[in-house]
C-alpha cells in the first residue's frame, strides 16, 4: 500500500513522507467514525491536520493518494498506560529506551502514549521525568508523548501485585509537591486511596490538572466514593491489583470494582490482553460500563514485541526479574501476573473476538475515550476535519499495515 507517486521506504518507520504543504488523500476504504463505518470513504489530510473526512471521494489535484483497497482507516490508538516494549522499559533512564518503545508500540497501532513509571526511588522517577523531555523533543520516528503517567509508589502494600515492596509508601505533601511544582509533564498519577494522606493527595492532583487513579488499592465502597469526590476518576487496569466484595466481621463490603460499576461517571481502563480479563469479565465490564467509559490499555512492560523467556519488569538495574510464557509476563514464582507483553491491535482484536464487540466501539475504546480521559479530545481521538491526522490501517484481523500520527507516517506495511 505505497503512497501513490511517492518514493516510501516502507516497514522501519523510516518513511519519505509527502511533504507537509501537499494534500494525502486516502481513499477506497472503510472509514471508522465514532458511529459508524463509512464504506469507500475517503480522507484528506494536509499540514498535519484532517481538512475532509466522508464518504464523497473528493478529487483532489496533485494529491499522493493512498489506496486502501477495501481495509479499514481507524483514528490512532492512544495507550495511557504502557511501560514498555522491544525489550526497553521507561525506567531504564535512557532516550534510547524511550525512542525505542515508542517505535516498537507504533508498528502495531498505537499513535500516542503516556509513558508510565513503576514504584521506584525518588532519584529514578525525577531521572525519568528529565529522559522524557529529552527524548520527546528526539521522538520524530514513534508514537506521540502526551505526558507521563506516575503508577505509584503510594499503593496498599497488600495490592501491590508486580511492584516492588521497598518502594511502596504513603502520599507525603513534603515529597509529591514539590516533583508537582517541578514540571508540567504528569498527566495522570495511580494511587490506593484509602492511605492516610490519599485524599488529600487527590485533591492537590486536581488542583494542579492531574488525574488521580485508583490503584493497587484495598478501598471499601466508602473510601472509593470519597476519593472519587476528589479527584479520583478513573481506575487502573480494572479488576487487577484492586479489591472486591470483602468479609469483616461477619459483614460483607463492597470494594473497588464494585464502586467502579456504581459510580457511572468512573471511567475504567481494561488490559483486554486476553490473560488478565477473560472473555466473560471482558464482556461484564463492556455490558456495564459500555465504550464510553471503558479505555484499553496495554501495560505493556519491555517483553512486548518479544519472544517467550526471561525479562525484566522495571529498569535493568532495580527492576525484578520476570517471565514471559503463555502471553503475558509473570513473577518468576508465577504467583502473579507482572505487566502484560500485549499491543494496541491486539487488544481491539480481543474486544470484538472474545467480547463480541462491534469493531466501531472497539476502536472508540482504543481512541476516543482515551482521549476524552486525557481532555485532548479536541485535537484526538476521531476522524473529523480539524483534528490530528492520527490515523492506522488495518485489515478484517486488525493486522495493522500503516500508522500516521499528525500526518507522518510512522510505519507501512508492503509485503
Amino acid at each position: 500500500m505505497p503512497l501513490k507517486g511517492i518514493n516510501s521506504e516502507a516497514g522501519n518507520g523510516h518513511n519519505k513522507n509527502f511533504m507537509a504543504t501537499e494534500t494525502l488523500k486516502f481513499f477506497n476504504g472503510r472509514i471508522i467514525t465514532q458511529q459508524r463505518i463509512l464504506n469507500a470513504g475517503c480522507v484528506l489530510i494536509r499540514d498535519g491536520k484532517i481538512i475532509y473526512a466522508g464518504s464523497s471521494n473528493e478529487s483532489v489535484s496533485d494529491a499522493s493518494e493512498i489506496d486502501l483497497n477495501g481495509q479499514f482507516l481507524a483514528p490512532g490508538f492512544i495507550d495511557i498506560h504502557v511501560h514498555g516494549g522491544g525489550d526497553h522499559d521507561f525506567m531504564d533512564g535512557t532516550v534510547d529506551a524511550f525512542l525505542e518503545i515508542a517505535k516498537m508500540h507504533a508498528r502495531y497501532g498505537t499513535t500516542s502514549m503516556l509513558p508510565t513509571t513503576l514504584s521506584s526511588t525518588n532519584e529514578e522517577l525525577l531521572k525519568s521525568l528529565e529522559i522524557y523531555e529529552q527524548a520527546s523533543a528526539q521522538n520524530n520516528a514513534g508514537a506521540e508523548f502526551l505526558g507521563m503517567h506516575l503508577e505509584g509508589p503510594y499503593f496498599a502494600m497488600s495490592q501491590r501485585g508486580a511492584q516492588d515492596p521497598r518502594y511502596i509508601r504513603n502520599p507525603d505533601p513534603a515529597e509529591y509537591e514539590p516533583i508537582i511544582a517541578g514540571t508540567k509533564l504528569i498527566k495522570r498519577w495511580s494511587a490506593a486511596p484509602e492511605l492516610p494522606g490519599a485524599i488529600e493527595f487527590g485533591k492537590h492532583l486536581r488542583k494542579n490538572n492531574i488525574i488521580a487513579a485508583l490503584a493497587h488499592t484495598d478501598a471499601i465502597y466508602e473510601e472509593a466514593e470519597l476519593a472519587f469526590e476528589n479527584g479520583y476518576t478513573l481506575a487502573t487496569h480494572f479488576y487487577s491489583a484492586m479489591s472486591g466484595v470483602t468479609r469483616r466481621n461477619a459483614y460483607r463490603y463492597a470494594g473497588v470494582v464494585e464502586s467502579a460499576y456504581l459510580i457511572d461517571a468512573m471511567d475504567v481502563e481494561i488490559i483486554a490482553d486476553g490473560v488478565h480479563l477473560p472473555a466473560p469479565l471482558q464482556r461484564l465490564i463492556y455490558k456495564i460500563k459500555g465504550p464510553d467509559r471503558i479505555a484499553l490499555i496495554t501495560d505493556a512492560m519491555r517483553g512486548a514485541g518479544m519472544p517467550s523467556g526471561k525479562s525484566r519488569l522495571g529498569s535493568r538495574t532495580n527492576g525484578l526479574d520476570v517471565i514471559l510464557e503463555d502471553g503475558v509476563a509473570k513473577l518468576p514464582d508465577r504467583s502473579s501476573f507482572a505487566g502484560s507483553v500485549a499491543t494496541t491491535d491486539r487488544l481491539v482484536r480481543n474486544m470484538i473476538a472474545m467480547a463480541g464487540v462491534p469493531v466501531v466501539e472497539a476502536v472508540r475504546m482504543m481512541s476516543a475515550t482515551p482521549a476524552r480521559i486525557l481532555n485532548i479530545d479536541d485535537r484526538k481521538g476521531s476522524i473529523l476535519a480539524g483534528k490530528d491526522a492520527d490515523l492506522v490501517v488495518f485489515d478484517d484481523q486488525i493486522n495493522v499495515s500503516l500508522t500516521m500520527n499528525r500526518g507522518k507516517i510512522l510505519f507501512e506495511q508492503t509485503t
